[in-house]
């Protein structure tokens, strides 16, 4: 039986500095609540650097998403996430993430580590990443995306406020999951 070959298949991007696109990128969230379901939202990542070694372990990045603006369906929630129980978006209106390695897989996988910085206090960070690929736009440039999950628990940043229930149990779970997704442009 003879075998076709495939094409190659890339599984980093081109070396080079990009851009991040705001208008394509963003952090979600999910944390239980009730403990019987989960919320979902999410915050705009405003601006970003992504530098792409020749050598993809040698890759850089730095992001800041804006609690701010943060959406989770429910105005009221939101709120009571930028006020002072929570993100205390006033006084700490970004949360920031700076990378400080990166393990490539060589199959288009990775494990980003890093620094998240949430209302001043900073902590590291594990990220489980994915490369989605290169892409020229209508625009005249090169775009690449990528998704990235962790779980963290958020009382490790001093995000304490919690309802205990007359059933047990409490109202927001401590686990959070992030989902981030970038769309980064090349400069």
């Amino acid at each position: 039986m003879a075998t076709t070959s495939s094409p190659s298949v890339r599984h980093a991007p081109d070396a080079g500095t990009y851009a991040l696109d705001p208008i394509h990128s963003y952090v979600s969230f999910s944390a239980r609540h009730l403990m019987v379901t989960k919320v979902r939202g999410r915050f705009p990542v405003v601006d970003g650097r992504l530098v792409v070694g020749d050598d993809p372990q040698q890759s850089t990045v730095d992001a800041n998403v804006d609690v701010s603006a943060v959406e989770s369906g429910d105005p009221k929630r939101d709120e009571h996430l930028r006020s002072a129980d929570f993100f205390d978006a006033e006084h700490h209106p970004n949360v920031t993430f700076r990378s400080t390695g990166v393990e490539d897989h060589l199959d288009g996988t990775f494990t980003l580590h890093g620094d998240l910085t949430v209302r001043g206090v900073t902590h590291p960070v594990t990220l489980d990443g994915e490369y989605l690929g290169s892409q020229a736009s209508p625009w005249g440039d090169t775009r690449i995306g990528f998704s990235a999950e962790t779980e963290v628990n958020r009382k490790d940043w001093g995000l304490e406020w919690n309802v205990a229930l007359e059933t047990g149990g409490l109202l927001v779970g401590d686990k959070v999951k992030l989902t981030i997704d970038a769309e980064w442009i090349r400069q």
